[in-house]
């Protein structure tokens, strides 16, 4: 059989339409904000024999690209061993083992087997954040863990749903281990739901088209997808090129981790060597493996966006050299920042390697953190406990088109931060601002974004916050002469005095009481290219807007201003031409 162009495309849009029926289906029934509101989850179809990709939502968060194939390989493998209950039509296999292909514990997976006549022909599965799943600190960021039991309850894959039946006593040990329990079970229904939709939409395509012909578009679509991301590798010249990219620290060792990355385009093929990264560290800034190469393939995602998302697309790619460092973390090494931190860093490895072969793709680094921020305790006017998850976007790079965005989400995902409204009625908190970060933005010809100030109080009851982010040593890398956008910063207010954690982004069991406050402004993005090419009329208009100062656009970019004052005390910026380019020239002279 030969499909036409026309009929592969359909088929194609078709899969992409069923995983994002599953993603929208999921949102929409579920109870935690993180996922109604913010949209942390994913879902898939994939290989009924290996876990490969076969297609995922476009709305689902990129980072879960390669770890839910890898996690769908590691059950079809413990199946296989006898180690996991063989599959039966309507089951439901609940995991969140980081080391079985995952993330973080709260990133809970499920996997459902789709049968067609009496055969197994593929998987569906998905991914949600659900709010808490145990451990030391309400939310499962802990900043200090030492051990993967500290971060919460871990699950091998087991059948949660057994012939469309919820088995009530895997589910009675779930939430005798959890917070807010009472709450879960909104979540548990609908990420099941979500895969009965996927099942339910998936026998509407393949009843349209017929088995074969949808099996063999599949088998298509993975060979155009390797065969493009090629041809995309061969437009790059032939070289090497290296970067290094920093987590702040561990959360327990106050010093920074490093990722070193050399890449090295031999004819059609990548290969991303991460030898000589720091060794395995004592906190959770560890990054299991599947998360590790998910990273480079969602970093590469960015990068030749053209490519259509199948496990096609990640065969040019070669990813060695992690052996032995943080970036392959083995049982019990604690790992509760990987998939929100520690990947974010790898992707910006990636963009400051390939930015040097394709400055016209690439940008500077973005934010780069998920401004991970839980809030657990208990709501006084309510009588009852909460578990608040907080995530926030940053300022993305600069690049060759154009100044980066403002307060977008994070680089491994399409998560947004839920609304400030919906927050202050669900937990007892008032935020007394939400606005930009001002003057956070990495210098350069074409700036980054910036990044995200909020403030809020707890209303009422007690509290204890804790933090998992990055970015607050190191500021996200400006590309070309760029300079680097500016650092995450965290304040917490008690009692009227002010408090900065030891390691600057990452801290848990702060205690907060009725009235204290906390404090978080989120990275900038980097600057790309020479600020002192950036033009004297956009630098005014930042000023104008408030987003720079007067003294900032002179000492990042040269740019002098003077400030007539009105009547009203209010002061209108206007431009210097001469005295522009004296700075200017003075400032390139200096170098």
């Amino acid at each position: 059989m030969s499909l036409d162009p026309i009929t592969l495309s359909v088929i194609q849009a078709g899969l992409q339409q069923v995983c994002d029926e599953m993603d929208l289906s999921f949102s929409r029934a579920a109870f935690s904000p993180v996922i109604a509101e913010a949209n942390d989850r994913s879902d898939g179809i994939y290989a009924a024999d290996d876990g490969a990709l076969i297609a995922q939502g476009a709305g689902g968060l990129p980072v879960f690209v390669g770890t839910m194939q890898y996690s769908t390989a590691e059950l079809i493998r413990l199946i296989g061993e006898g180690r996991a209950a063989a599959p039966e039509p309507g089951d439901i296999y609940i995991v969140n083992d980081p080391y079985l292909g995952g993330t973080h514990l709260m990133d809970v997976r499920f996997v459902r087997p789709y049968y067609r006549d009496g055969k197994l022909w593929c998987w569906l599965s998905n991914t949600g954040h659900w709010p808490d799943t145990g451990g030391a600190v309400p939310g499962g960021f802990s900043a200090s863990a030492t051990s993967v039991e500290q971060e919460g309850l871990r699950l091998p894959p087991v059948k949660l749903f057994k012939k469309g039946v919820m088995d009530e006593e895997i589910y009675a040990i779930i939430c005798s281990n959890i917070r807010v329990a009472d709450q879960r079970i909104g979540d548990v229904k609908a990420q099941a739901a979500a895969l009965d939709v996927g099942a339910d939409r998936l026998d509407l395509l393949l009843g349209r088209y017929g088995d074969d012909t949808v099996a063999e578009a599949i088998t298509e679509l993975r060979r155009r997808a390797s065969a493009q991301m090629r041809q995309m590798i061969a437009t790059m010249p032939e070289g090497s090129w290296q970067s290094v990219a920093y987590v702040d620290s561990d959360g327990v060792v106050d010093e920074p981790l490093e990722i070193r990355l050399g890449i090295t385009r031999v004819d059609d093929r990548l290969r991303f060597d991460f030898a000589g990264s720091s060794p395995p560290c004592r906190g959770p800034m560890n990054s299991v493996l599947a998360t590790t190469l998910s990273s480079v393939y969602l970093a590469m995602r960015h990068i030749f966006p053209e490519v259509p998302i199948s496990a096609g697309a990640f065969e040019p790619l070669d990813i060695t050299g992690y052996e032995g460092t943080f970036l392959d973390a083995h049982y019990p090494r604690p790992v509760s920042g990987c998939a929100a931190e520690v990947s974010q860093r790898i992707a910006e490895a990636v963009f400051a390697a390939m930015v040097q072969p394709l400055p016209d793709r690439v940008t500077a680094a973005p934010a780069g953190t998920s401004g991970n921020f839980a809030l657990g305790g208990h709501n006084a006017e309510r009588g009852r406990d909460f578990v608040m998850y907080q995530l926030s976007g940053g300022g993305y790079g600069g690049n060759a088109d154009g100044d980066g965005l403002s307060n977008g989400c994070s680089t491994i995902g399409i998560s947004k931060a839920p609304p400030v409204e919906i927050m202050e009625q669900a937990f007892p908190v008032l935020y007394h601002h939400y606005a930009l970060h001002e003057g956070s933005a990495g210098a350069g010809r074409t700036r980054g974004g910036f990044g995200l100030d909020y403030e809020l109080e707890l209303r009422n009851g007690n509290a204890k916050a804790s933090f998992v982010m990055d970015h607050g040593r190191f500021g996200p890398q400006g590309a070309l002469g760029g300079g680097d956008g500016d650092v995450n910063k965290v304040v917490v207010f008690r009692d009227g005095e002010s408090y900065v954690p030891l390691h600057l982004s990452k801290e848990q069991d702060i205690p907060l009481e009725s009235g204290d406050r906390v404090w978080v402004r989120t990275p900038g993005g980097g600057g790309y290219g020479d600020p002192l090419e950036r033009s004297a009329a956009l630098v005014l208009e930042d000023v104008r807007l408030g987003r720079y100062s007067i003294d900032q656009a002179a000492d990042l970019y040269g740019v002098v201003l003077s400030d007539s004052v009105k009547a009203d005390g209010s002061g209108v910026p206007t431009l210097d031409e001469p005295g522009t380019e004296a700075k200017r020239a003075e400032m390139r002279a200096a170098r």
